[in-house]
């Protein structure tokens, strides 16, 4: 019993020492894919969002809670809005960040440095005022063009939240200058303070409908939301805005809130992710967009977002997939980092065997080598002993001592049983060796 484990430890030394080299090769081959490819995403990442209230930090909240499930935190920083943001990522102190369209001069470098994830929902241009302020400018109380601001106090949002900017576009292109409005730049929350308190006839916002800013000034009596007859003509003048109209009814059925549609114009807000971020973490984000923004809202039917359309930046690959194609197999019956350390390492594996397998081709010739080369050793001694016999340099009781120790060496040589043949015939060429030695013991001078 113990011979035959000796036998097969041998063997396992062997198909090691024969295999090893390629094993190691391989091991280090997958190794430096792994270090290159770096297909486990970050577990920490930082998504800018807006300020407090907004809907970038309901949204932020969101994301938040969603890719916790798959290990990752997300870090939410605050921000004055859509511009912040933007700045945010060209310094690189946000992975991900929701950006407006149209609220910021985008730079060339950022068409390199600066990818998107899709369009995630439409924000339109809320422009909230006093009825009875307006009843002593315009006898119906109604505001329905942007030359009807003229003299009043507006709040047009930080310069960090990109609506000043947007707000001096749509000025200019109704040819009105700045200083024919009392504008001021006050954050979201003490603006609607003021509003409310009298001290502001008009607030302007670029939000998404779950802003609670929003949600609560389309309900406060008094309080007018600005109708934009012209809404198809901002459309086909600026590419970054969208027409919608605000359904009646929408906000209050029974309250019948609003009484009438309102025609309304709106920028679309994209997923920014800056150079550099992870590809699996694009693709995560992108995936878990679907599940958030595909419903249906006060714009939009179910499943328009996201899509791929109304962005001023090169749409990621990894969002391009995720947007427009079903969810990869392996993620189906997978978790998301297996899923994905599979799919990135597949072509890897693939070429791997490619390379191995022709490789392979030298471990049983090699190890049949090492195997043989146990016994094939010994007949290097055996033809010395024949080689004294015949030079007769020593007398045939050293050559016989020598070929009994070779002899006991050779008893002790452990080979696979599929090797004992060539064990055996060393076995009995030491014999045959051996009877040439008999006649020899006789004749004088042999000893």
């Amino acid at each position: 019993m113990a011979q035959a484990f000796r036998s097969s430890l041998l063997s396992l030394r062997d198909l090691l020492v024969s295999a090893g080299p390629l094993a190691l090769l391989a091991v280090g081959l997958l190794a430096l894919a792994y270090w290159w490819l770096n297909p486990t995403p970050p577990q920490q990442v930082t998504l800018a969002t807006g300020p407090a209230q907004s809907a970038y930090e309901a949204f932020g909240r969101h994301y938040q809670q969603v890719l916790a499930t798959e290990g990752i935190e997300v870090q939410l920083l605050p921000s004055e809005g859509s511009s912040a943001n933007l700045q945010l990522l060209r310094d690189g102190r946000a992975d991900v960040a929701f950006v407006q369209g149209g609220t910021s001069e985008l730079q060339a470098a950022d068409q390199e440095k600066l990818t998107s994830l899709g369009s995630l929902f439409v924000e339109p241009v809320w422009i909230f005022y006093h009825t009875k302020a307006l009843h002593q400018r315009r006898p119906s109380g109604v505001l329905d063009a942007l030359p009807q601001l003229r003299g009043l106090r507006v709040n047009v949002g930080t310069v960090g939240s990109g609506v000043p900017t947007l707000m001096a576009k749509l000025l200019d292109a109704n040819h009105i200058e700045t200083n024919e409005l009392q504008l001021s730049q006050l954050e979201q929350t003490p603006a609607t303070v003021a509003f409310l308190a009298g001290q502001l006839d008009a607030l302007v916002f670029a939000s998404a409908p779950e802003s609670s800013m929003v949600q609560m000034l389309l309900q406060t009596p008094g309080v007018g939301l600005m109708d934009f007859p012209q809404h198809e003509a901002y459309g086909r003048r600026f590419a970054f805005l969208t027409p919608v109209t605000l359904p009646r009814g929408v906000v209050d059925l029974a309250g019948n809130l609003p009484a009438q549609d309102v025609r309304l114009i709106a920028p679309t807000t994209a997923l920014l992710a800056r150079e550099g971020t992870h590809p699996a973490l694009l693709q995560l984000l992108a995936q878990n967009a679907q599940k958030l923004h595909s419903g249906a809202g006060w714009f939009n039917r179910a499943r328009e977002f996201p899509n791929t359309h109304h962005t001023e930046l090169p749409i990621a690959a990894e969002a391009e997939r995720a947007i427009n194609e079903p969810v990869p197999l392996l993620q189906r019956y997978m978790p998301f980092w297996l899923a994905n350390l599979v799919q990135r390492m597949a072509l890897v594996l693939g070429l791997l065997v490619a390379v191995m397998l022709p490789l392979s081709r030298i471990v049983p010739p090699l190890y049949q080598f090492r195997v043989r080369s146990r016994v094939f050793r010994w007949y290097g001694r055996l033809r010395d002993i024949e080689r004294d016999r015949q030079s007769q340099h020593l007398p045939t009781s050293a050559l016989l001592q020598a070929l009994d120790t070779l002899q006991a060496q050779v008893e002790k040589v452990s080979v696979p049983l599929s090797y004992a043949d060539e064990l055996y015939a060393l076995r009995n060429q030491i014999e045959l060796v051996r009877q040439k030695f008999l006649p020899d013991k006789g004749a004088p001078g042999t000893r």
